[in-house]
């Protein structure tokens, strides 16, 4: 049996008194600590793997698409939209799939999925790019009035431009040939230049032959 002097048992006294009321506050930090550091490594360790199987997938996709498989180009994309929707792969897929579609001629489609693309892309160029081709594809159906609400929000540039001709080639469909002028003199504004575009968008806006 251990012997304690006099000061060593005020110690052990003094130590438990602080542990009968301190101790489940260190028991509930110290829980709390390790749960936090593996709580990260887990988070980690499922994006990783979230984005190894995205990947896996848009790579089948991208085959299906060279192939012009749309059945199963369909199925994969539906897949990177189910399961891995926050990653992003699954815009991007949304994007090649509604290519693919247009390529078919299934263009009310390809507008759903463009869309999805647009909605849920985390990465702002990828969202531009896909509202640009939404926008395209409903200029194409006869939607000007939802083709100009993708083209709505201009991002920085350089989409910018982009965003205002696409503007100007519907509002032309539309027969707005003075508003179509002041979007296509917005992209002229926007683009640099030496940017070879430039010619695209000025013969269009002369083409308009308003002064």
């Amino acid at each position: 049996m251990a012997v304690y002097n006099l000061e060593e048992q005020e110690n052990i006294e003094a130590l438990k008194a602080w542990w009968k009321q301190y101790g489940r506050m260190v028991i509930s930090a110290a829980v709390a600590f390790v749960l936090g550091v593996g709580g990260i490594q887990i988070w980690r360790y499922y994006k990783t793997q979230q984005a190894l199987g995205a990947a896996a997938v848009y790579l089948d996709l991208e085959q299906s698409v060279k192939v012009g498989n749309v059945e199963k180009a369909g199925t994969l994309e539906a897949k990177l939209r189910d399961d891995y929707a926050r990653t992003t792969y699954a815009p991007r897929g949304a994007m090649l799939y509604g290519k693919l579609l247009v390529d078919k001629g299934q263009e009310d489609k390809a507008a759903s999925a463009l869309a999805w693309a647009a909605g849920n892309a985390k990465d702002p160029a990828v969202g531009a790019l896909a509202n640009l081709r939404l926008a395209a594809v409903l200029l194409d159906l006869g939607k000007y009035d939802e083709a100009l609400k993708a083209v709505s929000n201009p991002p920085t540039d350089p989409f910018a431009a982009l965003f205002a001709d696409t503007r100007g080639d519907i509002l032309v469909a539309q027969g707005k040939k003075e508003d179509a002028k002041g979007a296509y003199q917005i992209a002229l504004d926007k683009l640099p230049k030496t940017s070879a575009y430039r010619n695209v968008v000025e013969i269009k806006r002369e083409a308009l032959g308003i002064k």
